[in-house]
């Protein structure tokens, strides 16, 4: 995701755009909105807090970024991307991608006969909730 997504979706190309992008490609994870502002304000300090929430959300309206909230209430960012669900660890607050094409079609299938009554299903996002091996 680059300079040509903003286009793509309307938006102006300016610096605090950037350097939003540049956040997320580069921090590990899913990141909170904190983490984002803690590393642009190490490499572009003059971008205000608030420009980087409002291009949180612009950026979450056009479909640029998704938001996976935790157990905790803590909301955190993804480059929305293929169809996946998310591993998350309660211990360590840790959230993994999770891709299983086989899950996907057995949900889709699965709510495409149930016909659930004045509801139309527009995504399914699984989030499986346990403890990495490896954390604490």
């Amino acid at each position: 995701m680059g300079a040509e997504e903003l286009v793509k979706h309307g938006l102006k190309i300016t610096p605090q755009r950037i350097a939003v992008l540049e956040a997320m490609k580069t921090i590990d994870g899913h990141p909170t909105a904190d983490n984002v502002i803690e590393f642009i304000r190490k490499n572009h300090p003059h971008i205000a807090i608030g420009t980087v929430y409002k291009t949180l959300d612009v950026f979450v309206e056009k479909g640029l970024l998704k938001k996976v909230k935790t157990e905790k209430d803590i909301m955190r960012y993804e480059i929305a991307k293929d169809i996946h669900h998310h591993l998350y660890c309660h211990d360590s607050e840790r959230i993994e991608d999770y891709f299983d094409q086989e899950l996907d079609d057995l949900l889709t299938d699965f709510f495409a006969k149930r016909k659930i009554p004045n509801f139309t299903v527009e995504d399914i996002k699984l989030q499986i909730t346990g403890k990495f091996s490896n954390s604490k």
